[in-house]
């Protein structure tokens, strides 16, 4: 999915920002890698309720036994952000496209290029003053792929900028290929570092083709 970081987007960090752009990016490494970057463009502004857009490109590279796959996706789409009182919703939805590449045994193959739909639902409620609880869902037709993930945190361990919320987060990812993962870990979201927010994870992944291990992210984002 080309929306790894994607579930910041409607996040504390923007709940006073006038700015009607946010840039953003992110990298998950682990046993594959796939890094994105995008933005989000309000009509209006990104604290207010609206309609707004979210574009992104991405890309992967898989081991598959003797073989690599590399994935390059990219999507752009349309929806709407409401703003409650304990948080935020938002829903989009548009068109997707993805390009594959597979390699290895003395060979590469390029696959056809496929374009698709892509929706995408997140969540960010704050239940208290010093809780934050996401839900985010992204679902393409390209590659028949979904990646969801939920995360609870407890901000109060910090101070200043570093004051992030702390808690843990269970996300999952799933494709046509058969391939399947699993991330059960920590997270650290919404510290300041200059004029930058960013949201830091670790954990243990499952996947369905490798031995379990280690991963880490990173999501950056910043008005512009």
């Amino acid at each position: 999915m080309a929306a790894w970081s994607a579930s910041v987007l409607a996040g504390p960090a923007l709940a006073s920002s006038p700015a009607s752009v946010l840039l953003f990016g992110s990298l998950e490494a682990s046993p594959s890698v796939f890094v994105t970057t995008g933005a989000k463009v309000a009509l209006d502004r990104l604290d207010r309720e609206g309609f707004v857009a979210l574009g992104s490109l991405g890309g992967q590279r898989r081991r598959e036994g003797a073989v690599t796959r590399d994935t390059a996706i990219g999507a752009v789409v349309l929806g709407y952000q409401w703003f409650r009182d304990w948080g935020v919703v938002a829903a989009y939805a548009g068109p997707e496209g993805t390009m594959e590449v597979v390699s290895g045994c003395g060979c590469v193959h390029a696959l056809a290029p496929r374009f698709g739909l892509r929706l995408h639902g997140e969540v960010w409620a704050r239940p208290t003053d010093a809780t934050l609880l996401t839900a985010t869902l992204i679902a393409g037709t390209t590659r028949m792929s979904a990646w969801g993930r939920l995360s609870w945190g407890t901000r109060g361990w910090g101070t200043g900028g570093w004051d992030a919320y702390l808690g843990p987060e269970i996300s999952l990812y799933g494709d046509e290929t058969g391939y399947r993962k699993w991330n059960v870990g920590l997270h650290a979201t919404d510290f300041a570092l200059g004029r930058f927010s960013l949201r830091l994870s670790a954990g243990l992944q499952l996947a369905s083709d490798q031995d379990p291990g280690p991963y880490l992210g990173l999501s950056v984002w910043t008005p512009w």
